[in-house]
C-alpha cells in the first residue's frame, strides 16, 4: 500500500532521522521483520517488507524475517521470491485459520445462513482479526528467537495489519535492550471498516483500548503517510511525536526493465492494478464509461478498460455488462507481469472512493504508477491521495462518484487520441509532468527504517 512528514510544510528535525546513535551507520544491526503479508502471499501489500527485506543490508542491517507458513489468503504470487536477498533466514509458523474459501463463503452476504451465522460469530470473537489464530504459533517462534538463538534480535519491527500481529509487541518488550518498532501500513481503526471479517461489535468496543496498550510497548512507531501520523498522535495523546515516523510506500526501479512494451495504437487503453473493493471501489468510473457510450457511441468504441487484480464479490454487481463497453477483467497477475501489462496503457487509473478515513489514504500502487511513466487518472476525494498526485504531477484528479465529469474528461482524451490516428500524444495532459518521484526508491526509504531502527534500539539499550 515514504519520507518523513509528507506534508507541505518544512518538517522538523527528528532524532530518528539522524545519525547519532548508540550503533554507529557502519555498525551492523540484529533485525527482526514480523509481517504475515510475506511472499508467497501476493498483492500490494506484501511488497513494503519485502522490499524493505531486500535493501535494508544495504544500510548495515542484517534483516530475517518472521511469517506464517500456511497462510489464509486470496492470492499467492511465489514469482515474489525472487526479491529476497541471498541467505536471509526467513521463519515460518503455521497458523490455525481454515483456507482462505471457507473464510469467504463465512463472509459472504450470498451464504446460506450456517455461513452467515459462522461469519457473524468471526467477526464477534476473532479479535482483532481472523489471523490471531496464527498467534499461538507465532508467540513460541518469537519466544525461541528471543530467547533460545545464539544473536538475538536488537530490534523487532512488526508490520500490519493484520494488526493481531501487533500482539506480540508485549512479548518482544519483556526482552530488555530488544527494541520494538510498530509499522502501520493501513490504519486500524479504517481497516476495521473496510476490509474482510471485520467491524464486529466486540472489536468496535476493545478496538482502541487494545490498540493504545500496544502502542504503549513500542519503542517507535511508523505510520504509511502523515495523515496517518497525525491522526494517531491526536488520537492517542500518550504517544511522544518525535518516535513517531511517517516512512510511506514507494516503487523499486529493479522491476521496471527498459522493454516495457509501449500502448497500441488502434485503441486508447486505460489500466488499472489492485483489487477492487470498497475502499478502492470503481462504481463511479464504471457508470461513467456507460454515460460516455450512451453520450458518444462512436467515440466510446476506441476505449478498452483494463482491471488487473481482485475484484471481492461485493463490487461485482458493478462490472455486470461491462464487456460489451471494452471493459476487460484480467484478475491477479505476478507482479512483473502485471507491470509489463499496465505498460501497455495511454492513461492509468487509482481510486480511493467515498468512505471514512480516506483522506488520509495513499493506495501502494500509486508509487509505481509514478515510475511507470504514464499520465495518471485519480478519482479520489480530497486528502492525501490528490495532495500527492498534484504535489508530483502526475495527472488529473476527479470525484470518485461524478459520473458525468469523469465521462466529461473521457470523451476530450478520446478525441484527442482519434485525432492523434492513434499515435501517441505529443501534448501530453498539462498535469502530467512527474517530478520529485526519486525520494520514493524503496532503498532510499529502507534507509528510513534503518534510522528508526537504530533510533528504537538506542532507546531499548
Amino acid at each position: 500500500m515514504l519520507v518523513p512528514h509528507l506534508n507541505d510544510r518544512a518538517p522538523a528535525a527528528s532524532p530518528a532521522s539522524s545519525a547519532s546513535s548508540t550503533k554507529r551507520e557502519g555498525d551492523w544491526l540484529r533485525a527482526l521483520i514480523v509481517s504475515y503479508s510475506f511472499p508467497p502471499v501476493g498483492g500490494a501489500g506484501v511488497q513494503r517488507m519485502l522490499k524493505l527485506a531486500k535493501y535494508l543490508p544495504e544500510h548495515h542491517v542484517v534483516p530475517a524475517v518472521l511469517t506464517v507458513a500456511n497462510p489464509s489468503v486470496p492470492l499467492t504470487d511465489p514469482s515474489l521470491l525472487r526479491d529476497l536477498p541471498p541467505g536471509i533466514e526467513v521463519v515460518r509458523a503455521r497458523t490455525l485459520e481454515p483456507g482462505y474459501a471457507l473464510k469467504r463463503a463465512a463472509w459472504s452476504q450470498t451464504a446460506n445462513r450456517r455461513g452467515l451465522r459462522l461469519g457473524a460469530l468471526a467477526k464477534e470473537f476473532l479479535v482483532p482479526d481472523p489471523q490471531i489464530l496464527w498467534q499461538p504459533a507465532a508467540q513460541a517462534a518469537m519466544l525461541r528467537r528471543l530467547y533460545f538463538t545464539g544473536a538475538p534480535p536488537e530490534v523487532v519491527l512488526i508490520s500490519g495489519p493484520p494488526f493481531s500481529q501487533f500482539l506480540l509487541a508485549p512479548l518482544v518488550r519483556l526482552r530488555r535492550k530488544t527494541a520494538v518498532v510498530l509499522d502501520y501500513r493501513d490504519e486500524w481503526s479504517t481497516y476495521r471498516t473496510t476490509y474482510e471479517m471485520m467491524g464486529g461489535r466486540i472489536g468496535s468496543l476493545i478496538g482502541d483500548p487494545l490498540e493504545a496498550a500496544l502502542l504503549r510497548s513500542a519503542h517507535a512507531v511508523i505510520t504509511a503517510t502523515e495523515e496517518f501520523r497525525e491522526n494517531l498522535l491526536a488520537h492517542f495523546r500518550f504517544l511522544d511525536p518525535w518516535r513517531v515516523h511517517a516512512i510511506p510506500n514507494g516503487y523499486d526501479p529493479d522491476d521496471f526493465p527498459s522493454d516495457l512494451p509501449a500502448p497500441p495504437r488502434d485503441r486508447f487503453v486505460i489500466g488499472y492494478a489492485g483489487t477492487v473493493f470498497k475502499l478502492t471501489s470503481t462504481r463511479g468510473f464504471l457508470g461513467a464509461v456507460r454515460l460516455l457510450h450512451e453520450r458518444a457511441p462512436e467515440l466510446a468504441r476506441y476505449l478498452h478498460v483494463r482491471f488487473i487484480g481482485r475484484v471481492v464479490e461485493t463490487e461485482l454487481d458493478a462490472f455486470e455488462n461491462t464487456e460489451s463497453l471494452g471493459v476487460e477483467r484480467l484478475g491477479y497477475l505476478e507482479h512483473a507481469q502485471s507491470l509489463r501489462e499496465l505498460a501497455k496503457s495511454h492513461l492509468v487509473l487509482c481510486t480511493l472512493d467515498d468512505v471514512p478515513g480516506v483522506e488520509r489514504i495513499y493506495p501502494a500502487k500509486i508509487f509505481e504508477l509514478m515510475c511507470l511513466g504514464r499520465p495518471c487518472l485519480t478519482l479520489s476525494p480530497p486528502g492525501a491521495l490528490t495532495r500527492l498526485v498534484s504535489r508530483h504531477r502526475l495527472g488529473d484528479v476527479l470525484p470518485p462518484r461524478d459520473e458525468a465529469r469523469i465521462a466529461a474528461y473521457l470523451e476530450v482524451q478520446l478525441r484527442a487520441f482519434r485525432e492523434g490516428n492513434g499515435h501517441a500524444r505529443k501534448d501530453a495532459p498539462p498535469s502530467f509532468a512527474p517530478q520529485g518521484i526519486e525520494r520514493y526508491s524503496r532503498h532510499a526509504l529502507a534507509g528510513e527504517f534503518a534510522a528508526v531502527m537504530r533510533e528504537a534500539a538506542k532507546l531499548a539499550q
